[in-house]
């Protein structure tokens, strides 16, 4: 897996859909699936280290 995920709180990303991914990019079970608009920042995650890589 070539994304790193990007961290909860950060603003600036292009606008779409992200999901919630573990700290090396893996699955996260139940992991959550979120839509920013442009401006937005990302919103935190279930756990601390996982970030958010947009599909």
């Amino acid at each position: 897996m070539s994304k790193t995920p990007i961290k909860p709180g950060t603003d600036n990303q292009p606008a779409g859909t992200y999901v919630e991914k573990g700290p090396r990019g893996g699955n996260v079970p139940g992991g959550r699936v979120v839509h920013i608009d442009k401006g937005d920042r990302l919103p935190p995650t279930q756990k601390p280290g996982n970030g958010w890589i947009k599909q």
